[in-house]
């Protein structure tokens, strides 16, 4: 059955949201300047919702308004405003405060429950149904079976890949205590991947062979999706809102012909070999299909992606018939890389350099400073970035 699942994929920016569509998403989420759970991603405005439908609908992608952060009383009049205006411009609202869910019923707006409301058994999943919920994000410490019970009451939405906190379904409260940055505020600043020593009273420092010892692999469901898809999921969720139109397009893709068909093992290891080539910090089933143990804590501080994207100019003009994006260099570039063309309405283009033209003279490497002429077969337009992709 064509779309029996949807495929939701985070939009952090325009560039993202433009990635994850030309890549088949069948829906996005992504959050406003306020009351989102990732403050850190530079999000849209109201005025922004418009051009977010032009982009969405004729691809019939759904479009997901995340609202899923601590609301207090001084808020309420701003939330209830902000709801009554997106009305009609979105599909659904995520949230999990009852006050939200309220102002959601109350203007007649369709709302799925974040899994920052852990919902882990029947009895949950059944009241939020009766509030009007049209599904649920499930709490992230479930397993297979346990998903496949829910499943059963009400439509259920699961993560199937990227970041993993390590209070797992959210409500941590150490960015709060050392930074006064609360997590469940979207401000969390991730203390939980630095690296830590234990140190008792007398100054006596313990050498622990794992230093990242709150950070979690990141997760990745590619090697067991046939199993995802009999847990009786309809929504497989991407993390990533923080991350870029790269990562987007990278897993969307990946995961996009995964749900598709059934993947051969031949194509799933070429999936992961692509996984491998974007930010991640290794990769877990999560409590998909066994309790975590130490392997699924991470060994690495930030990332460890095989490849690395350097920005190396900006577009600054496109030449539609001889298909050649004419870049203004702050790096060098050579011909034979590859590299990433980013844009808010590009999305994201890959291309790999067959030739350099300066002054229409081929050449074959170009300094910081040229305006450079490149070869790629897809539209980009003015102001879109460039970068060379490397090994990491």
């Amino acid at each position: 059955m064509k779309n029996k699942y949807e495929l939701l994929a985070p939009a952090g920016d325009f560039s993202m949201l433009s990635a994850a569509v030309n890549a088949g998403a069948n829906a996005v989420y992504f959050g406003l300047k306020e009351f989102s759970m990732r403050a850190a991603a530079k999000n849209f405005t109201i005025k922004d919702l418009d051009e977010i439908e032009k982009i969405c609908k004729p691809k019939k992608v759904k479009r997901y308004l995340t609202l899923n952060t601590i609301i207090y009383d001084k808020e309420l009049k701003k939330v209830e405003e902000t709801i009554k205006k997106v009305k009609g411009k979105i599909d659904a609202i995520i949230c999990w405060d009852l006050s939200v869910v309220n102002f959601c019923r109350k203007y007649k707006i369709p709302f799925i429950i974040s899994t920052q409301a852990s919902v882990s058994n029947s009895e949950s999943a059944k009241f939020y149904k009766s509030l009007g919920a049209k599904q649920i994000v499930l709490a992230r410490e479930l397993n297979l079976k346990q998903i496949k019970e829910i499943s059963k009451v009400v439509k259920v939405e699961c993560f199937i890949h990227g970041a993993m906190c390590v209070s797992i379904s959210g409500r941590c409260f150490t960015s709060q205590f050392l930074s006064c940055k609360s997590a469940n505020r979207g401000e969390c600043l991730q203390p939980c991947r630095r690296k830590y020593f234990v140190r008792d009273e007398e100054g006596n420092e313990l050498k622990v062979e794992n230093s990242q010892v709150f950070s979690a692999k990141d997760l990745c469901t590619l090697p067991f999706i046939e199993k995802m898809k009999k847990a009786g999921i309809t929504s497989f969720k991407i993390e990533g809102r923080n991350r870029d139109a790269r990562y987007v397009d990278t897993v969307v893709r990946i995961y996009k012909k995964a749900l598709d068909k059934k993947l051969t093992e031949k194509e799933i290891d070429s999936g992961l070999e692509e996984l491998n080539k974007i930010y991640n910090k290794g990769y877990s089933s999560g409590f998909y299909l066994k309790m975590p143990t130490a392997d699924d804590f991470s060994r690495i501080q930030s990332n460890a992606s095989v490849e690395r994207k350097h920005f190396v100019g900006k577009v600054i003009h496109y030449f539609d018939k001889a298909e050649v994006a004419a870049v203004k260099l702050v790096s060098e570039l050579k011909t034979g890389e590859n590299i990433s063309i980013i844009g808010n309405t590009t999305g994201i283009v890959n291309s790999k350099i067959g030739s350099l033209e300066i002054k229409g003279k081929s050449v074959e490497k170009a300094k910081k400073g040229d305006e450079v002429g490149i070869k790629v077969p897809e539209l980009v337009r003015k102001g879109d970035e460039v970068y060379v992709i490397k090994k990491g």
